[in-house]
């Protein structure tokens, strides 16, 4: 029987065990590196261990540390969640030569799947995708077998998932280059560069099969999840059911899944990846043997039950009742309950989904709890978002009777939930959710590419945000200043445009005010509610909006139309901007300089690649965006970079159009 459990891991799949495990009556350990040490799932575990310094290899990718803390603390398992060492057989391996209860599939299946190449050579009677396995691992090897197999192609990295090490190549000549890139960041993800090639399917769905397994050999599918909608190779919006299957089609996925399954004598949770073409055609693609992170949306369709607990509960050596729970599970797939999952993100999605960073200033989700929805977070206010680790910050689930049904209450939940201080997605992902296409379920992969209106951000920000900052600036809320008849004029620049707010005191109405815009004038009325939250009526139409202040004269909003950011312009220093230098480029996000492909009065052309810089484990290409020629660059591979930070000038040729 296990009674205290260590977690491998952080975030909001560290809090989502604890939680289980304290329902269960179960002693929780936490694992900490110095960049967590006030973390949420540190606060919420009964006892942690701080095992290291803020890089993950030195921290959570050290085994010999995590088997220290579960040894010194006691822990009779662990569970390594998802990412990290949690498909890393060594150290399945070491838990259990330690003593400790493995709470996942055995190490000898770990190693089987956890390599792509590997495990299509293993399997039998699977579907799979034209492609090279091979152990020749050079890049005339790979360009030989891309020339046979046709382009596009899809160059994967053979270990680990979720998106890193994965390119795309359309020409011949790009191949080279996406294989390099390829080959570091699995090696930086997961410590092993193998490769492996596949045709590239055009806009397929993604479409993955959960099973369980136990010790006594029942295996068990729980139907399927809908992954299509991604970026970047990785998914940021999961549903189940698929409105892409049929019964007949998901039971014969369903079949390869289970077969898989019993194939590797599989224990514990496991996900069978596949792509489905425009035919209805499956491929098998890999499989994750550990929890997923979309595993919640299953759970609230199925009666199979808490995911966390039955890992839990087969570890400990129970058997599944099969025929028990496929009648549940069926009984309730008959309702046509529909659940979504959308994942919150650190990450600007109007600059290519790069990784931001920042302190989480205020976080709030929807004011009620109810049957609907579920959160799982691993944030709490003042938190520091670096670049050490995976960008997502939160998992909002919702389900509904019918998939309509549960858009619209997602929708609801992602107008309430409030995060400043930090570039998000959520914002994005509302606009997603929406989209004409998402509500008549026409989506695939190529979703986000095909419609890049959804990734820009307001042009302008609405009057009440400007209104608000403007108000929260001036402390008008609380009723007090100095002189109240006196005009109040507040600037603020969003997307590099001013807007100007003039601010008159009504005598008349308590906390009223005359508002001026840009020759629009309107009634104001300012209720301050709690910290940072008020209700403004702007001519009578009342709405709630959240203001905190951030660094560098930030005032971040929340009002129904979304998070803003505004900076303050102060009157003191107007024209006191920062010099930028003609043709300076800066650093986008901050990170690690891989690799500098240009050196300085080299002529370069748009879209070439002058440097690749890591952050949040994955790789992000600098390119041109205009002809030039370099100059002033003083950078090195190995440097950490802020952002902002000017990384080199690029003076336009006399042909090139700088804009």
């Amino acid at each position: 029987m296990i009674r205290k459990i260590l977690i491998a891991n952080r975030g909001e799949i560290a809090v989502r065990i604890m939680e289980t495990c304290q329902h269960m009556g179960i002693v929780t350990v936490a694992v900490y590196a110095d960049a967590d040490e006030n973390a949420l799932h540190v606060k919420t575990a009964d006892e942690a261990v701080h095992i290291g310094a803020s890089a993950a290899s030195e921290s959570y990718l050290n085994i010999a540390r995590i088997i220290a803390a579960a040894q010194r603390t006691g822990a009779d398992a662990i569970h390594p969640g998802y990412g990290f060492l949690s498909e890393n057989h060594h150290f399945a391996q070491a838990v259990i030569d330690a003593g400790m209860i493995w709470i996942g599939p055995a190490p000898a299946t770990i190693e089987a799947m956890g390599d792509k190449r590997h495990a299509k050579l293993l399997l039998k009677d699977v579907p799979l995708i034209p492609g090279y396995n091979g152990d020749d691992q050079t890049d005339d090897a790979f360009i030989t077998a891309a020339d046979e197999i046709g382009y596009p192609i899809m160059v994967k990295a053979a270990a680990g998932g979720g998106g890193k090490g994965m390119r795309a190549v359309h020409l011949r000549d790009d191949l080279p280059e996406a294989l390099s890139a390829a080959r570091r960041e699995a090696s930086q993800a997961f410590g092993e560069s193998t490769l492996i090639l596949e045709r590239l399917i055009q806009n397929p769905r993604h479409i993955e099969i959960q099973i369980f397994g136990d010790t006594h050999g029942n295996i068990i599918s729980l139907g399927e999840r809908e992954c299509s909608i991604q970026r970047r190779h990785q998914k940021i919006i999961e549903e189940a059911p698929s409105v892409a299957l049929d019964d007949d089609l998901r039971q014969r996925m369903s079949a390869v899944a289970v077969n898989i399954g019993r194939q590797l004598n599989y224990v514990s949770a496991g996900t069978v990846e596949f792509l489905l073409d425009q035919d209805k055609n499956f491929y098998f693609m890999e499989m994750n043997t550990r929890l997923q992170v979309e595993h919640r949306v299953t759970e609230l369709i199925t009666y199979f039950g808490d995911f966390v607990r039955k890992q839990i509960e087969i570890a400990q050596g129970e058997s599944m009742d099969i025929d028990t729970l496929q009648t549940r599970i069926s009984k309730r797939r008959n309702q046509d309950q529909h659940a979504i999952e959308v994942r919150v993100y650190a990450e600007n999605s109007a600059n290519d989904f790069l990784p931001t960073t920042g302190q989480v200033l205020y976080w709030k989700d929807r004011e009620y709890q109810d049957f609907h929805y579920l959160l799982d977070h691993g944030i709490i206010q003042g938190d520091q978002i670096t670049t050490f680790y995976d960008p997502l910050l939160a998992k909002l689930i919702v389900y509904g009777d019918t998939r309509d049904d549960a858009i619209r209450h997602l929708t609801v939940v992602l107008n309430q939930t409030k995060l400043l201080g930090i570039q998000h997605n959520i914002d994005f992902l509302r606009r997603v959710i929406n989209h004409p296409d998402f509500i008549a379920g026409n989506i695939d992969t190529g979703f986000i590419d095909r419609h890049p209106d959804l990734l820009a951000d307001p042009a302008e920000p609405p009057q009440i945000a400007l209104i608000a900052a403007a108000i929260a600036k001036t402390g008008a809320a609380s009723g007090w200043r100095n002189n109240p008849f006196r005009p109040m004029r507040q600037v603020f620049t969003y997307n590099d445009t001013k807007f100007t707010v003039e601010l008159t005191k009504d005598v008349r109405i308590s906390q009223a005010y005359r508002v001026n815009m840009n020759g629009t004038h309107m009634d104001v009325r300012a209720w301050r509610i709690e910290d940072g939250v008020m209700m403004l009526s702007l001519d009578g139409h009342r709405q709630t909006v959240t203001v905190v202040a951030g660094s560098d004269q930030a005032w971040w909003v929340h009002c129904p139309a979304g998070t803003f950011k505004l900076t303050w312009i102060d009157p003191l220093a107007s024209g006191a901007t920062r010099e930028t230098r003609p043709g300076s480029l800066r650093s986008p996000m901050p990170g690690t300089i891989m690799s500098i492909s240009v050196i300085n009065g080299q002529r370069v052309a748009k879209g070439d690649i002058l440097l690749v810089i890591e952050a949040m484990k994955m790789e992000h290409r600098i390119k041109a965006p205009h002809d030039g020629i370099v100059q002033a660059m003083r950078l090195s591979v190995g440097q950490y970079l802020q952002e902002g930070i000017p990384l080199l000038e690029l003076q336009p040729t006399q042909d090139s159009d700088p804009h």
